[in-house]
Parts: C-alpha cells; sequence; structure tokens
C-alpha cells in the first residue's frame, strides 16, 4: 500500500504547483506525519521534492522532472471505463475525443488490465436520464463553453422563468448539466447564479477577461444552490389515502412530485396515508388524476372538490343519452 501511496504522491504533485502536507493528508487519508515520511523517503530515493514556506508554499517537485507510471491496479483502471454520459460529452463536442482518449488508455494497459476494462464496458451501462427526459436545445452551449476557458465575459440576453427578457454581463465560471439541461455558473454584478444555457438567447464577448475568484469550487456552490432551492421552493402539501396499486402507477408516471413528506403504515385493507409535497395546485391535481380511484385526496379541501367536479364531469360525458337509458 505504502508504494502506491507514494505513486500517488508523485502523481499529485505532478499536476498542481504546490500542495501542503495538510492538503496532501487529506487527499490520501493519512497523517500529516505520514506525509512528512513518504517524503523523505522518495527524496532517499532520488525524487527532487521540495519544501517551501510561506502562504503559497508547500510540497512540490522540482522543473522538469516527471514520471510517465500510471501504476494503475485493477479497480482503479476499471473505473476509468465505466460509461460515462456520452450525450453530455456529444453536447461539449467532446464524444470523438472521450472515445479516443478511452482507446489510447486502453492501449497503455497490460493484458490483463486491458481485459478487465473491457468486460466494465460490456456489462455496466449508465443512463443518466428519466423516463420522461426534458428536450431542450443549447447552440449556444460550445460558445459558452469556450468563454468558460477562457475565463472570457459575455454580453448576454436572458429570458427568465417569468418570460422576461434581461441583458446581463457574465463572466462564466462553469458549466453544470443536471441531466440534460445545462446551467451556466457565473458571475453578475459581483453575485454568482446560474443561468439554464436553453434560455440564452444570444451572447458576444465583450473583448475583456475575468479574474476566477481564487478558492471558487464550481461542485461545492452547485450543491449550495441544490440546497437553497429545495429550502425555497414553494410547498403545496397534500394528504391523500392510496392502496399499494396506486402508488404503483404513480411510480411509473413522470412525477412533479418534490417529496413525501410523511407515510404510515399500510392498513388492514392495504391503503396508507401519505403527506405529498408539490410546488403547485396545477400539479397535484395532474400528478394524483393518474391514480383513479386508488386513491383519495383528504386534504386541502379545495383540491379534494376540484377533483370531484372533474370526476362528475367526466360521468356527464359519458352519461347514457336519455333515448338508451
Amino acid at each position: 500500500m505504502r508504494g502506491d501511496r507514494l505513486l500517488s504522491l508523485l502523481l499529485l504533485m505532478q499536476t498542481a504547483k504546490s500542495l501542503t502536507a495538510g492538503e496532501l493528508a487529506t487527499r490520501l487519508e493519512v497523517s500529516e506525519r505520514t506525509i512528512l515520511r513518504d517524503m523523505a523517503a522518495l527524496s532517499g530515493a532520488g525524487v527532487p521534492v521540495v519544501a517551501t514556506r510561506g502562504k503559497n508554499g508547500g510540497w512540490r517537485l522540482l522543473v522538469p522532472y516527471r514520471t510517465n507510471l500510471t501504476g494503475l491496479n485493477t479497480a482503479e483502471a476499471q473505473t476509468l471505463f465505466v460509461p460515462v454520459a456520452s450525450k453530455l460529452l456529444a453536447d461539449m463536442g467532446l464524444g470523438k475525443a472521450a472515445e479516443a482518449a478511452r482507446i489510447k488508455l486502453s492501449a497503455s494497459l497490460s493484458e490483463a488490465a486491458r481485459q478487465d476494462a473491457e468486460r466494465v464496458r460490456e456489462r455496466i451501462h449508465i443512463d443518466g436520464g428519466g423516463w420522461f427526459p426534458v428536450v431542450e436545445t443549447f447552440p449556444l452551449l460550445p460558445m459558452l463553453q469556450d468563454a468558460v476557458w477562457r475565463q472570457a465575459t459575455l454580453q448576454a440576453t436572458y429570458e427568465r422563468g417569468d418570460g422576461e427578457i434581461v441583458e446581463r454581463v457574465i463572466a462564466p465560471l462553469g458549466l453544470v448539466a443536471k441531466g440534460r439541461v445545462w446551467y451556466l455558473v457565473a458571475q453578475t454584478e459581483g453575485d454568482t447564479r446560474s443561468y439554464r444555457v436553453s434560455r440564452i438567447r444570444a451572447a458576444t464577448e465583450t473583448g475583456m477577461c475575468f479574474e476566477r475568484p481564487i478558492g471558487f469550487c464550481l461542485a461545492a456552490f452547485w450543491e449550495r444552490s441544490v440546497a437553497e432551492f429545495k429550502i425555497n421552493v414553494p410547498r403545496y402539501p397534500v394528504t391523500v389515502r392510496v392502496s399499494a396499486r396506486g402508488r404503483g402507477r404513480l411510480r411509473q408516471a413522470g412525477s412533479p412530485l418534490i417529496e413525501i413528506e410523511s407515510e404510515s403504515e399500510p392498513g388492514s385493507d392495504g391503503w396508507a396515508t401519505l403527506t405529498l409535497r408539490f410546488e403547485v395546485n396545477n400539479e397535484a391535481f395532474d400528478y394524483l388524476l393518474r391514480a383513479g380511484k386508488e386513491m383519495e385526496v383528504m386534504e386541502p379541501v379545495a383540491l379534494r372538490e376540484q377533483i370531484r367536479a372533474f370526476a362528475e364531469g367526466i360521468l356527464a360525458r359519458y352519461a347514457l343519452p336519455s333515448c338508451l337509458a
């Protein structure tokens, strides 16, 4: 295991200008004392590792030292060949490049590792989309991606969720794919926001670049944004009684249901009481109708009456003509 860790230390320092003992310890899940012992071992083996003090100090390799050894074990090689979201790579124009990279990586592996990697591709397929995925077009995605790479400021025309068209000068920090929906994370007037790429109607470069915020982490920002969205999303609670068959029907349908807030144990008749949360009344109405007679809305009373009136309208539509009654 120590040999694997020493190789990991080498590769980490090759990909970063400088890393502190604390950062290395966190990445490799060991103590800082272990990192210091490992650095002494690397130095004793002739690897030019040096430590610098100060605010931006840390451990680094003297340029131009590099190692071409990857030291991939079987499990590590297999993870690199787990199928990724090919459609997302195609959205970014990286589909062919990703396949070429896999071919080159495969060629660099031993025969045994190459066979293990091929078994992964033959036996695992990951479909990241839902049963009824949202289909959007984003012709500006390549341009936005380029602006992210080059840190180029953009003048963007954006359609908000309420249909209002606004103009923004944005500094694009990164792209996030939520299923097949793309979002651009960008700074605007000192604030960091998310923009749905399909709603960006136009974008042109301003001819100016921006400085990326020090320490900005796209994944951490998105995680916070998702948590805040869930907290602030409108709440429309609905209490229902539902049979096991009704629950099965709801699971099969595309769902606007946000979450199940509470659920009782099924009674002797197999029916359980659930408290569901939706954003708005219309979504709850359309969704719950799919369960038919296998579900009964208890609260709110207004929704219960809305569904009853809808059912009465269906009965009236299908009533027999008086001459056939």
